[in-house]
C-alpha cells in the first residue's frame, strides 16, 4: 500500500509541470463560457466517468450555490451510444454527438489514457472542424491526442489508475478556478 500511496504522490506533483498550460486552458474555458459556449468532455470506462464527474461539478456546483455552467459529459444517453456503436460504430459515438451539440468557440475536454482511443481521436478532429477549442488529459505517450489539441495535458505516468487519479486532480482544478473566476 505505502508503494501505491507514494507512486500517487510523484504523479500528482508531476502536475506543477504543466501548471501554465493548465492555467491556459482554464483561461479559454473562462472566454468560452462569457461568449456563450459551453463544455462538452469524453472518454472511456474510468475516464467516461471522471468526464462526467467533472461536467456535474460544473453543471451543479463545486464549492458555491452559483448559477449552473453549461457542462455535459457527451456519454450520458445510452439509447444514443448504443445505437450510434452498434449501427455506425463506436468509433463514431462522439464525433457524431459532437456534430449535433458543438458550435465554433465550445470546449471539448478529451479524456484518454493512452491518448489513442480511436473514438476520442475522431471527436478531436471533428472538434477541430467544428472550430472547437479542445483541451487533452493524456498519460506519458500521450499518443495521437497531442497532435490534436489546442492544449494536451500530460500526466508523466504510464499506470492507468495513477493517470486517472492526476486527472480527476486536474479536473477539480479547473471546476474551482473556473467557478472562482466566473462567480467571485
Amino acid at each position: 500500500m505505502k508503494d501505491i500511496i507514494a507512486d500517487h504522490i510523484k504523479t500528482v506533483e508531476g502536475i506543477v509541470q504543466i501548471e501554465s498550460l493548465i492555467a491556459n486552458g482554464i483561461e479559454a474555458i473562462i472566454k468560452s463560457l462569457r461568449a456563450g459556449g459551453k463544455i462538452m468532455l469524453c472518454g472511456n470506462g474510468g475516464s467516461a466517468a471522471d468526464a462526467q464527474h467533472i461536467a456535474a461539478e460544473l453543471s451543479g456546483k463545486f464549492y458555491k450555490h452559483r448559477d449552473p455552467i453549461d457542462a455535459e459529459a457527451l456519454h450520458v444517453n445510452s439509447s444514443y451510444i448504443t445505437a450510434v456503436g452498434n449501427d455506425l460504430g463506436f468509433q463514431h459515438i462522439y464525433s457524431r454527438a459532437l456534430k449535433a451539440k458543438g458550435k465554433k468557440g465550445d470546449i471539448l475536454i478529451a479524456l484518454s489514457t493512452s491518448g489513442n482511443s480511436i473514438n476520442i481521436i475522431e471527436a478531436l478532429k471533428q472538434a477541430k472542424e467544428l472550430e472547437i477549442v479542445t483541451i487533452g488529459l493524456t498519460g506519458a505517450s500521450k499518443g495521437e491526442m497531442n497532435q490534436l489539441c489546442d492544449y494536451c495535458l500530460e500526466i508523466n505516468a504510464t499506470d492507468t489508475p495513477r493517470i486517472q487519479e492526476a486527472h480527476i486532480l486536474i479536473g477539480h482544478i479547473i471546476c474551482q478556478k473556473v467557478e472562482e473566476i466566473l462567480f467571485p
